[in-house]
């Protein structure tokens, strides 16, 4: 019983980290995209569109090798 509780608690403080710090990131994230669409009017959008283009723009150098 005992090594149950130890295994649940060990998991549950595992977890917890795990939480904080993907909540953390995000909110960080959520900030970044915030203020970058105040100060700059770039939108998630914009951002996503750019990250496409630069994935293919990677992908086409690798193929150009």
């Amino acid at each position: 019983m005992i090594a149950t509780l130890i295994v649940a608690w060990m998991v549950f403080i595992i977890f917890w980290k795990l939480l904080k710090a993907t909540v953390s990131n995000a909110l960080t994230l959520a900030a970044i995209l915030i203020l970058l669409n105040i100060s700059f009017g770039i939108t998630p959008q914009d951002i996503w569109q750019y990250i496409t283009q630069f994935a293919q723009n990677l992908s086409q150098i690798q193929i150009g090798k």
